[in-house]
């Protein structure tokens, strides 16, 4: 009977226990499996440092908004406490405009009235509290609403009204822009308006000025 030989490294079942080619398969298994556990063995405490990253991660995102949020209550509340006369926690309702105006906001007149009747009571007495004022305000500064006009449509504006492109508009001028056309100022935001913007010595608005005055500083 003529017998075959195996090539090497394919020995049967008594692979490995025969010199020659089979041993050198049998090692070359035994190296590959051993690689497999080492390198499994090496990949699984991964997993839980990688969650333990994960979460490390969300922490320092959690305290970092969380940081932010306290910034903008303290500046809500700082601004709320300057007209806090009675140093009860609550500021005249007619004083809120200007408390969400100097945080940075513009909002109309009508955005305005629904912002007030937000926090209002159900009773109204006048005054608005801060424990009601104060989550109603990081919402909209967090959300980012009612953000000033950029400082070039507001000049482009300006020099729309400016007829004669002097670079100035008259008292008279401004007043009857601002109380018959659009939105109109009440008579105490004109005023307020007037106080800021009109050059005594002249009786005029340079409106360059005044735009660089009143643009609001994000940062």
């Amino acid at each position: 009977m003529r017998r075959r030989c195996r090539a090497p490294g394919r020995a049967g079942p008594g692979r490995g226990l025969a010199g020659g080619g089979g041993a050198a398969g049998v090692w070359l298994e035994l190296g590959a499996r051993g690689r497999d556990r080492a390198g499994r063995s090496s990949r699984r405490p991964a997993l839980p440092w990688l969650r333990l990253g994960a979460d490390m991660a969300e922490e320092k995102e959690g305290a970092a908004a969380e940081a932010i949020i306290a910034d903008i209550q303290k500046k809500i509340t700082d601004a709320f406490e300057v007209f806090d006369h009675e140093c009860n926690k609550t500021a005249d309702v007619r004083e809120i405009g200007t408390i969400i105006r100097s945080l940075g906001c513009c909002p109309s007149e009508s955005e305005l009235h629904d912002m007030l009747a937000e926090v209002e009571e159900e009773e109204p007495t006048g005054y608005i509290r801060l424990e009601k004022f104060l989550p109603m305000m990081t919402k909209v500064l967090m959300e980012r609403r009612y953000r000033p006009i950029p400082e070039d449509v507001l000049l482009r504006a300006f020099e729309v009204l400016d007829a004669n492109k002097c670079g100035h508009l008259t008292k008279e001028e401004l007043v009857k822009y601002m109380t018959e056309e659009g939105e109109p100022f009440t008579q105490e935001e004109m005023e307020e308006m007037l106080s800021a913007a009109v050059d005594p010595e002249t009786n005029t608005v340079r409106y360059r000025d005044y735009i660089t005055m009143m643009v609001v500083d994000e940062n």
